[in-house]
């Protein structure tokens, strides 16, 4: 008999139906659960932070945020923007360094603009790290190596929180008595952070791996440029990273000092750190959460009141976000000019900005 005639032409549009009608499930299903795995951190850490700060708000009254807004004067901007505009400068020549050690390409008026916008981006979306990885993605695609740019930026911010696990760990030697136990808890962190990046260092430049694998591809080119970024920069990225925490320091003393703390610049270094400590675990609503309930236990502890380190620690923030407004007009600037700002001379490979969603035109 003929091909498609007799019994073999009837079923033939039915089971094209039916292969149509199975496969669309299963070609939805995954991406849903995709989505959610590649959210699921995020949307997690954000909501605890939300959780931590709605207990802030609930525990005390409201004139500790009220009087905290009401202290930021001319005077207070123009301190933050001053000082932002330091650390900004240090950490991303921290960036630089880094950066260019790895073998990528970015010049100085790149990496300022691009980490002023990271720092307001930082700040006004949830989990405290999405204007980061907005800025590793733009630098490793204008690059051409998205992996490396990411690299890059984990690296460079790796060694901020490292310069300041150490100053946490150090600072438990000098903390006075009522300090122990949020200072000891905070130094045991920093020391469980610290050994956990030196034991995953150790790993992957020991453990034997297949080169021709993806992983092993993927981690020799990390060891590689921990090598060359970290470890070969050593003094350059230790030292702006000590300069920065130094400059963050300053403006807690600033927002300490607004908020009519009378005591000693030596008694607020230690809660200054405990503060930064807190503020950078990624459990945050663009940077609050955590830094306002550390804040406040640790002056409640040091004797200064609790109410008083919850001003402290909003006005802190205010200032933060304030030192991140420039990141406004860097913002502005790219979405005039159609999502490019030159970092270098026209037509350089490498040295041109990224539109703000961060995918290329």
């Amino acid at each position: 008999m003929p091909p498609g005639t007799g019994r073999d032409a009837a079923p033939a549009p039915a089971r094209a139906r039916r292969a149509r009608r199975c496969r669309c499930p299963r070609r939805t299903g995954p991406r849903r659960a995709g989505w959610w795995r590649r959210c699921r951190g995020a949307v997690l850490r954000a909501g605890a932070g939300a959780l931590i700060l709605g207990g802030v708000l609930w525990w005390y009254p409201l004139e500790a945020f009220t009087a905290a807004l009401a202290v930021v004067d001319a005077g207070a901007v123009a301190a933050a923007l001053a000082l932002g505009a330091v650390t900004t400068v240090l950490c991303a020549s921290r960036w630089l360094v880094v950066a260019r050690a790895v073998g990528l390409r970015l010049s100085p008026a790149r990496a300022v603009a691009d980490y002023y916008l990271a720092l307001l981006l930082n700040a006004v979306l949830p989990a405290g790290f999405l204007g980061d990885a907005h800025r590793a993605v733009g630098h490793g695609r204008a690059n051409g190596d998205l992996g490396r740019g990411v690299r890059a930026v984990v690296l460079e911010r790796l060694a901020g929180q490292v310069v300041l696990c150490l100053a946490v760990a150090v600072l438990v030697l000098t903390l006075p008595s009522a300090l122990w136990g949020p200072g000891r808890a905070a130094a045991v962190a920093s020391l469980l952070l610290l050994a956990a990046v030196a034991a995953l260092l150790a790993a992957a430049a020991l453990l034997p791996r297949r080169r021709d694998s993806r992983p092993g591809r993927l981690l020799a080119s990390t060891v590689r440029d921990v090598r060359a970024g970290l470890l070969g920069r050593a003094p350059a990225v230790l030292a702006l990273s000590a300069a920065a925490l130094a400059g963050h320091v300053a403006l807690f003393l600033v927002a300490a000092h607004l908020a009519g703390v009378d005591a000693p610049p030596p008694r607020l270094v230690p809660l200054a750190l405990l503060a930064l400590a807190a503020m950078s675990l990624p459990v945050n609503m663009g940077g609050w959460g955590p830094r306002e309930a550390a804040t406040a236990a640790a002056f409640g502890a040091a004797g200064l009141g609790a109410g008083q380190g919850l001003t402290v620690s909003v006005v802190y923030g205010v200032l933060a976000l304030v030192a991140a407004l420039p990141g406004v007009a860097v913002a502005a600037a790219r979405l005039f000019q159609g999502g490019q700002v030159s970092g270098g001379p026209p037509g350089e490979v490498g040295e041109q900005g990224v539109p703000l969603g961060g995918a290329r035109p």
